[in-house]
């Protein structure tokens, strides 16, 4: 196995579980201990764990996204209960922008049943994850692609997103702040949200409860500019007090 290979099952395992031990990865990938401490210390220095004796835990506070795959088995149970949420307010003949988010991708599956929709994204697993023989119109947001979150970005798909104007928007965010507002990790997620928000009717914020009273590297939304907020917990009674001012919905 290659080291890049290693590195990145221990970053999935890391984040499913919340932390590793330094010995048992060593019997497992058959390398020394000082091999994985070396794979834990580039993970930490890629801002995704927190060394600790003998280990590392994960670290809550990520300024940089996760690969896909990566992010794909992380709070499972918890995107599809967000999910889930999503889809019962979604009816038929609406009209949908889904970011690039694993969220966006269940919620994808929990809207099989529904007829006539029109999907706008720029994340190429939805559109490999679609249902086959449906009346559903399905649009590709063009752009640069980047392979680590499998999407479309940059000023195609910004213009592009320009053209439409959804019933939905569908994002999600890496933090969510009293001060700071909504911020995700890169520049380019952030324009292609702000034009997200801009180009529909009504924009659900999807967030799970780890992501509340977290900062981000950019910010791409102020609170007030969501409609409806879809999380898997129930939030504390300050944000649910900020939710109310702010005439946003509240699904959990």
């Amino acid at each position: 196995m290659l080291p890049i290979e290693r590195r990145s099952e221990i970053l999935r395992e890391l984040m499913v579980n919340g932390k590793v031990v330094v010995s048992g990865l060593a019997e497992r990938y058959g390398v020394t201990e000082e091999t994985i401490r070396r794979d834990l210390e580039r993970l930490e220095s890629d801002g995704y764990a927190k060394r600790t004796y003998g280990g590392a835990v994960r670290n809550d506070d990520i300024t940089s996204d996760l690969p896909f795959t990566v992010r794909k088995q992380t709070n499972v149970e918890g995107k599809k209960y967000i999910a889930e949420k999503i889809g019962a307010l979604i009816e038929d003949n609406n009209s949908l922008l889904l970011d690039s988010s694993t969220t966006a991708l269940f919620t994808v599956k929990s809207i099989f049943s529904k007829k006539n929709l029109t999907i706008i994204t720029n994340s190429v697993e939805i559109l490999l994850d679609l249902p086959q023989n449906n009346d559903w119109n399905v649009i590709s947001l063009g752009g640069n692609y980047q392979s680590d979150s499998k999407s479309f970005y940059g000023d195609g798909a910004q213009e592009a997103v320009g053209k439409y104007y959804a019933d939905y928007a569908v994002i999600s965010c890496k933090g969510l702040d009293t001060a700071k507002g909504i911020t995700d990790t890169r520049e380019p997620f952030a324009q292609l949200k702000r034009r997200f928000i801009k180009s529909a009717r009504k924009t659900i914020l999807a967030i799970d409860h780890t992501k509340f009273d977290k900062i981000s590297f950019v910010n791409f939304s102020e609170i007030c500019d969501i409609d409806i907020v879809v999380t898997d917990v129930r939030p504390s009674e300050k944000w649910e007090s900020i939710f109310e001012y702010n005439n946003i919905e509240l699904y959990y």
